[in-house]
């Protein structure tokens, strides 16, 4: 695709996202809401507004603590919806692990079916065969947005095999009794799932017929030295996304693209900004991911700041995360200097498949940061893996790092969001 095409490309999507805002910003005002009160105070006039341009620079950015106490002061739903409580039909909430607090979200009928279609998006990018290729949905189905969507888009096209409330050993026996050949869970349950393959569990690689894992939840997916390891075990290709529940569905990985994370520029308006001036970032800088939901009508986000951390990239005209979601703006500690995220560490720690599991523990020491690693192993592994771990972990954060060893199966074993970092 030439220069001159992409620039065409872009001012159609461009035009089709001004269509779908100018509709969205009708309805909030009309809501007299959340919304309402936030361009009072920021002196927007929306119908002064003539393009994107004019809303990025005129709408303030929407925070997760603000919807927050929206719920506290207006529970259980708050006011950011724009029909009668009664046209809502679904119903998720948020898992809470960066808040601490679950945030309930409705949808209509009308909005829910526009996430299906991002999810429906996804499979399509991953190149799977309707009528040919069977799901398994390695998921608890709990109250998260993701699972349900990701299931409900599958079962109109493809056989979608649920498997909430089994076993490890139960999901991979079902996998090769039922010839699934894409697997849908987290990274860290694929590796877990994978690990398990063989004598272990008494089902054998040659009995599955997995082909492609879509995995999402956590940053794994797109980090090189996680995503090789799943292929590996599985051999299988991996495909990475993204979403969560506050917008839905927002990114898909291409067969032809690894390692880039197209953003669904059709439902979500995406900028990618730095955090401290709030302004857009140049194409390969680092950011904060914002989003504004264009399809997602009956209870929109404008501008909101997932706190998620990405690398922009322009690709083909279309933006792109270099690398999907790297770490979230807040996890990142400065030790002795040095910042660190926690997917840099699981990247060198997934270098060595002799370690089961691992988790950082977080103290401070003389009113600073410290990190020691704890790593569970089998029985049998050489006494140098320590050294070796040490040794790599200086050579990438040029700094030591101890590490030590845990005793056998006492560290989480994790199937939604892991979490491996532990402030004591």
């Amino acid at each position: 695709m030439d220069e001159e095409t992409n620039l065409l490309d872009r001012d159609r999507l461009c035009a089709g996202q001004w269509r779908k805002l100018r509709s969205i910003l009708l309805a909030v005002t009309a809501a007299d809401g959340f919304y309402v009160p936030k361009f009072k105070a920021a002196g927007v006039v929306v119908s002064a507004m003539d393009g994107v341009e004019d809303f990025i620079r005129q709408i303030p950015f929407t925070t997760k603590d603000e919807l927050l106490a929206d719920r506290v002061a207006h529970p259980p739903f708050g006011t950011h919806l724009t029909q009668p409580l009664q046209n809502y039909t679904r119903f998720c909430q948020t898992s809470g692990t960066s808040s601490g607090q679950p945030v309930a979200w409705l949808d209509t009928c009308e909005s829910w079916e526009s996430m299906l279609a991002c999810w429906r998006r996804v499979y399509e990018a991953a190149d799977l065969v309707k009528g040919v290729d069977r799901i398994f949905f390695a998921f608890s189905f709990g109250p998260f947005l993701g699972f349900w969507t990701a299931y409900e888009a599958a079962s109109g096209h493809y056989l979608s095999l649920p498997s909430g409330g089994l076993s490890s050993q139960a999901r991979l026996e079902m996998m090769a009794r039922y010839e699934a050949t894409v697997l849908c869970c987290t990274p860290t349950y694929a590796l877990r799932l994978g690990e398990l393959i063989g004598e272990v569990s008494g089902v054998f690689l040659e009995s599955l017929r997995i082909r492609k894992i879509i995995v999402a939840g956590e940053p794994g997916g797109s980090i090189p030295e996680v995503r090789a390891r799943i292929e590996k075990l599985w051999n299988a290709r991996v495909y990475d996304h993204h979403g969560m529940t506050e917008v839905g569905p927002v990114s898909y990985e291409l067969t032809e693209a690894p390692g880039l994370l197209m953003v669904l520029e059709e439902a979500y308006l995406a900028e990618v900004i730095d955090p401290a001036s709030g302004l857009e970032v140049a194409d390969g800088e680092h950011g904060e991911l914002v989003l504004t939901t264009l399809d997602r009508a009956a209870g929109p986000l404008l501008r909101y700041r997932t706190g998620d951390w990405v690398k922009k990239r322009l690709w083909n005209g279309r933006l792109a995360l270099e690398g999907g979601v790297l770490s979230r703006v807040d996890d990142m500690v400065v030790v002795r200097g040095v910042n660190v995220y926690p997917s840099a560490v699981e990247a060198v720690v997934r270098q060595f498949s002799e370690i089961i599991e691992f988790m950082v523990e977080q103290r401070k020491v003389d009113a600073m940061d410290e990190i020691e690693l704890l790593i569970e192993v089998p029985g049998n592994v050489p006494k140098t893996l320590l050294k070796r771990l040490e040794s790599k972990l200086r050579d990438t954060f040029s700094m030591r790092i101890p590490v030590r060893l845990a005793d056998p199966d006492s560290l989480p074993r994790h199937e939604f969001k892991a979490r491996r970092w532990r402030k004591i």
